[in-house]
């Protein structure tokens, strides 16, 4: 059974870096696959993807040497069980804010005796290139999860929630986080503010040996991040990649663009 490269190289504490994927399309992934990223994440949280091409956008990544990655919905047993049998080489689970939530999440993507996930299907041991039999024996080695810190609860409890055995790594969302951190009256924590809970994640994973990342826009932000001691990190999307070029193109021709809504992307 084929080893999970990324897992492995966090763990040896090598930055990994991929990106997001958000249109759910076949001839998109194949080329994303082939690009370099080591790993690219299928977003099935805010993406109108189905579990049928998820589970096709996991074996195309898969085929291409590429590891496939599920954001799920949520942290939930039914969500995580269907992406790791549609043959997701690992998962991460958004808004994670309590040990009791991430003790449930981790204990979904095992199988007995470590944890509750339930033995069946066969799409997942393609993408391992393994027999069902070896798969079932090897996932819970394999599987790679990745929990959100999103809040600031999930940031009080970071040191006992990456301290967990079977958590591999921590994803923070920061515009999640942004919004988490407002106050009642709906105002933005300042920048420096929002840097500093970041800041307070990245040194609890330090001090728990638990590798952390985040979600950045630009490579001079990547380099950053790593540089601060970040691992997991994923730069932009393919959406965000295919708008900014042409937007750069247009600019370069002196063209404005018909609308400006994209900018948000």
């Amino acid at each position: 059974m084929k080893k999970n490269p990324v897992k492995q190289q966090l763990q040896a504490g090598k930055p990994q870096v991929g990106t997001w994927l958000s249109f759910g399309n076949i001839f998109a992934t194949r080329l994303m696959a082939r690009t370099g990223f080591p790993w690219l994440t299928v977003d099935m949280e805010h993406s109108p993807i189905s579990w049928m091409e998820a589970g096709t956008l996991f074996g195309v990544i898969a085929d291409a040497g590429c590891v496939p990655i599920c954001r799920v919905p949520n942290g939930d047993h039914t969500h995580i069980k269907r992406a790791l049998d549609a043959g997701a080489m690992g998962i991460v689970a958004p808004m994670v804010d309590t040990v009791e939530q991430a003790k449930s999440i981790i204990a979904a993507t095992k199988y007995p005796p470590i944890g509750n996930r339930s033995v069946g299907g066969g799409m997942h041991a393609l993408n391992f290139s393994a027999s069902a039999g070896d798969y079932y024996r090897h996932a819970n080695d394999e599987i790679l999860v990745v929990l959100q810190t999103e809040s600031p609860t999930g940031v009080e409890n970071a040191e006992e929630i990456y301290s967990l055995p079977g958590c591999d790594a921590i994803f923070v969302g920061p515009n999640d986080l942004r919004a988490q951190m407002r106050t009642p009256d709906g105002t933005d924590p300042t920048p420096e503010a929002h840097e500093e809970m970041m800041q307070r994640v990245l040194a609890a994973g330090k001090k728990t040996g638990t590798p952390v990342g985040l979600h950045v826009q630009t490579p001079a932000q990547v380099q950053q991040r790593i540089a601060e001691g970040w691992q997991f990190i994923a730069l932009a999307s393919e959406m965000k990649m295919m708008v900014n070029d042409a937007s750069r193109m247009l600019s370069e021709l002196d063209m404005e663009p018909a609308t400006k809504d994209l900018a948000r992307y």
